[in-house]
């Protein structure tokens, strides 16, 4: 049988042929992971933001437990430490109330007119009602305010603001908060009527 043998042409086109295939693969597969495509872009676009907000939610873990380890010592030193402080500045508001400091005065002019200072009546203070309602009468004023004149406690000021309320003494505005009181006309007309019975007696 006779074999036919190509050209030597032909055997050496068909042998660089599959080197250069060798070579086209062998160098397509070294450059790939260098060349990035569209979808492989975005994808490392995504990861690198999973990894910007992983770091943040790490950072944000580590202060969020560091503030309550601090929170932790700090109750553990004095749970009441507040509370003393604010009650020290009280005592301390209270007794400059109670002796306040008296500076020297210059002599004035007899030429100067003298100052009208506006002076609330002797009020009887077992009856707070009259006193809480000529305390608003010039201006409004919270409940917090009321409470701390008066100096008594918060639940006892805040149902007597509500009954004078209910019984049409005072309005409440509700647009500011804390919540201002102010006099009513009929608060007016009791502070009168009071007024008078003090000067008849």
């Amino acid at each position: 049988m006779l074999i036919e043998i190509p050209e030597p042409d032909v055997i050496l086109a068909v042998i660089i042929a599959f080197v250069v295939g060798l070579v086209g693969l062998y160098s397509y597969y070294k450059i790939r992971p260098f060349i990035k495509t569209k979808s492989e872009m975005i994808d490392s676009s995504q990861l690198e933001r999973l990894e910007y907000y992983e770091r943040q939610l790490i950072d944000m873990k580590i202060r969020l437990d560091s503030m309550e380890m601090q929170g932790v010592e700090q109750k553990k030193e004095d749970p009441t430490l507040e509370i003393k402080q604010y009650l020290e500045k009280l005592t301390k508001n209270q007794q400059v109330i109670e002796n306040p400091v008296i500076s020297p005065k210059k002599t004035e002019d007899v030429s100067k007119e003298p100052k009208t200072i506006q002076r609330m009546p002797n009020l009887d203070h077992n009856n707070v009602t009259d006193y809480v309602l000529h305390l608003i009468t010039n201006k409004a004023m919270t409940s917090r305010d009321i409470q701390i004149t008066l100096k008594r406690s918060r639940e006892h000021t805040s149902r007597l603001m509500k009954k004078l309320y209910d019984d049409g003494f005072v309005q409440r505005n509700t647009s500011t908060k804390p919540y201002t009181y102010s006099i009513t006309e009929k608060g007016k007309e009791k502070i009168n009527v009071f007024e008078s019975n003090s000067l008849i007696a």
